[in-house]
């Protein structure tokens, strides 16, 4: 059995951080921004929490496919900023949504999260375990940034997104996943509950973005030569290529090393930001909405984020 996407969903923030807004709290400008992130606007919480958005995108992936919440038999939310440990957010969602039939956890791989959640339930549903997945990536980025610091706070936004897997006959497509522990230096935010932690010193999200940047640039292209490799595909059989929204110059390397026309690869980091695992369902959500995708198109999703991880995954639609 493979699970198929038969609806998509997403949430975001109602308020807007533009970068005009932004370059009175740090020092930066418009012009600086877009050049080296391609990031316009970002949505920021503040009534909305990570649960709150997970369970709203759900809800709307839950219509958007006909499927009845109790019909749902595996829940994950993949999310590192949840407002709330203990239950799980997917155990609140779960609450929330009236999904009373699933198992439910979280799923922390960051910003490759969705995807490492997305290969989860295809493995679940071809050993029979589940026949009805509800996939969440949200994100409660602003919580985790230094508003003073440059280098981090233009590039994240807060936001939701989410798929729901039905199974059908079929072969599930091999999956591709990759970590390096060894690099996870580059990208790192830690607990204040680790015994060195002081007062005086908040613990954000701390980056590197010269390493991250040259291995994203370097991974990504690598990660979708091997996922099509090894499913026996060719860059000319895939109509769209998702990847995680990080950077628009790290989008526009990967089209170029691959040969592939920049209009296969949709972006809406514009409008959203670095949004972490919530970036690739909230995309595939637009495109869907929009029409954009069709029935029978092939489509490959990539991403890659801290851990060091990275990932790819290809389906039709």
């Amino acid at each position: 059995m493979v699970g198929k996407i038969c609806g998509t969903g997403s949430c975001v923030p109602e308020h807007i951080l533009d970068n005009e807004a932004l370059s009175g709290m740090v020092d930066t400008n418009d012009a600086w921004i877009r050049e080296r992130t391609g990031v316009v606007r970002r949505h920021i919480i503040e009534k909305e929490t990570t649960v709150s958005m997970a369970a709203e995108a759900g809800r709307r992936a839950l219509e958007d496919g006909g499927v009845l919440p109790e019909e749902v038999d595996l829940l994950i939310v993949s999310t590192f900023t949840s407002e709330i440990l203990l239950p799980c957010a997917a155990c609140e969602v779960q609450k929330e949504l009236g999904a009373v039939h699933a198992a439910c956890f979280d799923l922390n791989a960051a910003c490759t999260g969705f995807l490492f959640a997305y290969h989860t339930a295809q493995a679940y549903i071809a050993a029979g375990i589940c026949k009805t997945v509800l996939l969440i990536g949200s994100e409660s980025l602003s919580n985790m940034v230094n508003w003073q610091d440059r280098g981090t706070c233009i590039l994240f936004g807060d936001g939701a997104g989410a798929a729901v897997l039905r199974a059908q006959p079929g072969t599930p497509q091999i999956a591709v996943m990759h970590s390096d522990g060894n690099a996870g230096d580059a990208l790192t935010m830690y607990s204040r509950h680790r015994k060195d932690w002081v007062e005086s010193e908040k613990d954000y999200i701390r980056m590197d973005g010269r390493a991250v940047f040259g291995f994203a640039v370097k991974k990504v292209p690598e990660v979708i030569r091997e996922v099509l490799e090894k499913n026996k595909m060719t860059l000319e059989e895939i109509d769209y290529f998702i990847l995680h929204q990080a950077n628009r110059r790290i989008v526009e390397s990967a089209a170029r090393h691959l040969g592939i026309g920049i209009e296969k690869f949709p972006m809406n980091l514009q409008e959203y930001g670095n949004t972490s695992s919530a970036s690739i369902p909230l995309l595939l959500d637009e495109w869907n909405r929009s029409g954009n995708v069709k029935p029978g198109q092939t489509i490959l999703l990539a991403g890659f984020g801290a851990g060091l991880s990275w990932g790819a995954a290809v389906f039709t639609w």
